[in-house]
C-alpha cells in the first residue's frame, strides 16, 4: 500500500463514491431501524454492509497514515541530504544546548564523527573562556523573539576542534519552535585562510605606512637641514655681499653710470636675499620649530593671502599648546596643501582656516567659497596630495574627510591627536 504515490482524499471520483456509499448506508440504517422486526433479512443486510463498511475505512485509514509516514521519511531524508550536501557546518541544538543536527561539513571541520557529536554539549566546539558567555547570549537570543541573525558582528567568532585547535568563525544563529520544545541552528563557516589573509594584508599595510611615515620624516629632515643652510650658511654670504657692495658704493667714484650699476646690483641682491627666505621657509618654516604649530600657521595664512590674493582668515585658539613635533609638522603641511589648492584650483575669493584644540584632539577646518571638489576628482591616482596627506594623519591616529562646504567651496576637516598616538606607539 505504501508505494501507492496519491491519496485516496485526492481523486474527486474516489471522494464522491465515498459519499455516495456513506448516504446509501445512512439510508438503509434509517429503513432497517423503523422495519427491522418486520424484515429480519433487511437487519441483517444493513448490519454486514455496516461492518464492510468498517472494514473498508479501518483499511483506507491505514493506508493513509502508512503512505503519511512514507511522505514523511522521503521528506526527511531530502532534508537531510540537502543538510550533508551543504558546503557550510550546520549545528542544531535543543533548549539545553543539546546537539540534535551535525552535517557532513561540521564533521569535517570539528573532526568529529556525527554518531559522536549528537547528543553532546554544544560547549565542547567553544574555547573554554567563551562558553559562559555564549550560554548567555544565546538565552538572550530565544528571548528577543528574533528568527535569525548574524553572529559577531563587531569581533571575530572562535570555535574548537576535536584535537584542541581554535580557530576563527563566522556564524549566523536562528531559532524555531515555542518556548519549551524551542531549536536554535547555527551555520557556520571556517575563516582561517581568510583571517591569515587579512592578517597578512593588515601587516603588510602597516608596514607600508610606516615606511610611507618614514621617508616622510626623513624628508622633513632634509627639508630642514636645507632650509638651515639656506637661512644661515647662504643668508649669512648673501648678507655680507651686500655690505661690501655697500663698502664698494661709497669708494666709487661719482660716475652715473656706476652709480646705477651698484644700485642694480642692490637690488638683485635684495631680491635674491628675499626668494633665499622665501625657499627656505617652503622648505621648513623655521618659526614651526622655534615659535610652535599656532606661530606658524597664522604666519602661512598671512603670507597666502599676500602671494596668491585670496582673502584668508584664521582663526587659532588659545589651547593649542603641547603639540608634538610629528603632529604639527602634518597638520602644518596639511594646511600648506590645502591653501595650495585654493589657490591653484578652486578659484575661491575667500577662505577661512580654524585651529583649535579639543579634549587632547587637534582640530582643523580649511574652507573656501570656490567650485568645489567633485568626488570623482578625490579618486583620481594623480591626487597625490590628498592622498598624502591622508596617510600622513592617519599613522598619527587621525582622520582626514574632505567634502562640499556649505558656502560652496570645498571643505577639510582634520582631527589628530596632540601627541599623535600611533607614532608614539612605533616609537
Amino acid at each position: 500500500m505504501t508505494s501507492v504515490k496519491r491519496s485516496y482524499f485526492r481523486h474527486p471520483v474516489a471522494i464522491a463514491l465515498g459519499a455516495a456509499s456513506l448516504a446509501v448506508l445512512v439510508g438503509l440504517n434509517a429503513v432497517a431501524f423503523l422495519r427491522g422486526l418486520e424484515s429480519p433479512w433487511l437487519l441483517g443486510a444493513v448490519i454486514i454492509a455496516d461492518m464492510l463498511v468498517i472494514g473498508a475505512g479501518i483499511v483506507v485509514a491505514a493506508r493513509e497514515v502508512l503512505l503519511a509516514e512514507h511522505r514523511t521519511e522521503a521528506s526527511e531524508a531530502q532534508l537531510g541530504s540537502i543538510v550533508d550536501s551543504a558546503m557550510d557546518a550546520i549545528i542544531s541544538v535543543d533548549e539545553r544546548q543539546k546537539i540534535v543536527l551535525f552535517n557532513r561539513a561540521a564533521e569535517q571541520v570539528f573532526g568529529v564523527r556525527r554518531a559522536e557529536a549528537l547528543g553532546s554539549p554544544l560547549d565542547r566546539f567553544l574555547p573554554a573562556r567563551f562558553r559562559a558567555a555564549h550560554r548567555g547570549h544565546i538565552e538572550h537570543f530565544g528571548q528577543t523573539g528574533v528568527t535569525s541573525r548574524r553572529m559577531g558582528d563587531v569581533t571575530t567568532l572562535w570555535a574548537l576542534r576535536a584535537d584542541g585547535e581554535e580557530f576563527p568563525i563566522e556564524a549566523s544563529i536562528s531559532q524555531s519552535g515555542a518556548p519549551g520544545s524551542r531549536h536554535y541552528t547555527v551555520i557556520l563557516r571556517d575563516i582561517t585562510r581568510r583571517k591569515q589573509f587579512e592578517d597578512a594584508l593588515k601587516a603588510s599595510q602597516r608596514e607600508l605606512r610606516e615606511l610611507s611615515a618614514r621617508v616622510l620624516e626623513a624628508r622633513e629632515e632634509e627639508k630642514a637641514h636645507i632650509a638651515r643652510e639656506l637661512h644661515d650658511e647662504l643668508g649669512q654670504l648673501l648678507t655680507a655681499l651686500k655690505m661690501d657692495l655697500g663698502w664698494l658704493r661709497e669708494r666709487l667714484p661719482a660716475d652715473p653710470e656706476l652709480a646705477a650699476r651698484t644700485a642694480e646690483m642692490g637690488a638683485l641682491l635684495d631680491r635674491t636675499v628675499g626668494s633665499t627666505r622665501r625657499i627656505s621657509a617652503d622648505l621648513r618654516p623655521l618659526m614651526l620649530d622655534d615659535l610652535g604649530l599656532a606661530d606658524a600657521a597664522a604666519w602661512l595664512v598671512e603670507d597666502f593671502a599676500k602671494r596668491s590674493g585670496v582673502a584668508c582668515r584664521i582663526d587659532v585658539s588659545e589651547e593649542v599648546q603641547g603639540v608634538s613635533k610629528a603632529v604639527a609638522t602634518a597638520v602644518y603641511r596639511a594646511v600648506q596643501e590645502s591653501l595650495t589648492n585654493i589657490a591653484r584650483h578652486s578659484g575661491a575669493k575667500n577662505a577661512w582656516v580654524v585651529l583649535a584644540a579639543v579634549d587632547g584632539v587637534v582640530h582643523v577646518e580649511v574652507e573656501d567659497d570656490g567650485r568645489g571638489i567633485a568626488p570623482e576628482d578625490l579618486a583620481k591616482a594623480r591626487s597625490l596630495g590628498l592622498k598624502g596627506m591622508r596617510e600622513r594623519i592617519a599613522f598619527l591616529g587621525g582622520s582626514l574627510d574632505i567634502a562640499r562646504a556649505p558656502r560652496g567651496g570645498t571643505r577639510l576637516v582634520l582631527r589628530v591627536p596632540l601627541r599623535g598616538m600611533a607614532a608614539e606607539e612605533a616609537a
